[in-house]
């Protein structure tokens, strides 16, 4: 089986096309640039590349959040309307659990975040299972990084705890203060997300189906536009 994985939920850029066994190519940038005008480009490039024919794709990964609102969209549409048109499974894979499996085979908690504003980040706990993929200890959420830190430093009950993503750095002085010695931080490489990693994890969940008119973003909070809406018709103040 061959798969088209994509994530577009955060700065980066990744593309990869992958079998069973191995990786037959993959694109990563990590550059201030418009997903929407480079996503389809990258995909032509890699499928000449690895001279795969739409044809011959057995199914599709997309990143499906959290992240950026807009970035999310667009990995989530294209990958469904490429696979509704192909007739073909696409899975939704969690961003955060992608940069997780960065540190396959990290013996202690795997804490992937996404600076998410006003103190707040999008987050996960993770720990391997395998060499081939990790397992949720935590459900994903956002929340106040400030209540967020003790809770980890609860759950790990001495073990380390590795961080992980691009916004890790904006908060690496508050992750000390409250973790200290059993704070971990990554190499910036593992620090991005692989869509090899989307890739592997479609390919083991193709077998129970991926319907591309189920596959939603998960954003885990509304945006701000939707939220004012939601209070000013709870408040009276929006007509239907």
């Amino acid at each position: 089986m061959r798969v088209l994985a994509i994530d577009t939920s955060n700065l980066v850029l990744s593309v990869a096309v992958v079998e069973e066994e191995r990786v037959l190519a993959e694109m990563t940038t990590n550059q201030q640039k418009n997903h929407s005008v480079r996503l389809m480009d990258c995909i032509s490039e890699l499928l000449d590349a690895t001279g795969t024919s739409p044809e011959q794709l057995s199914g599709f990964g997309v990143a499906n959040g959290p992240g950026s609102y807009t970035g999310v969209r667009i990995g989530v549409a294209t990958a469904k309307s490429m696979a509704w048109s192909l007739n073909v499974p696409v899975i939704g894979v969690s961003s955060l659990e992608v940069v997780a499996m960065n540190a396959l085979g990290f013996p202690g908690l795997i804490v992937p975040l996404f600076d998410a504003r006003r103190g707040q980040v999008y987050s996960g706990c993770y720990r391997t299972n395998g060499l081939e993929s990790v397992e949720a200890q935590e459900k994903e959420k956002i929340v106040l990084l400030q209540e967020w830190l003790p809770q980890l430093r609860d759950l790990a009950q001495g073990e380390p705890v590795l961080f992980l993503g691009e916004d890790v750095r904006i908060h690496r002085e508050a992750i000390e203060q409250e973790l200290g010695e059993q704070a971990r931080f990554a190499s910036p490489a593992a620090n991005h997300p692989r869509a090899a990693h989307i890739g592997y994890a479609a390919l083991r969940r193709l077998q129970d189906g991926g319907s591309a008119h189920e596959l939603v973003p998960e954003y885990l909070q509304l945006a701000e536009a939707e939220a004012k809406w939601l209070a000013q018709k709870q408040a009276g103040a929006v007509k239907e």
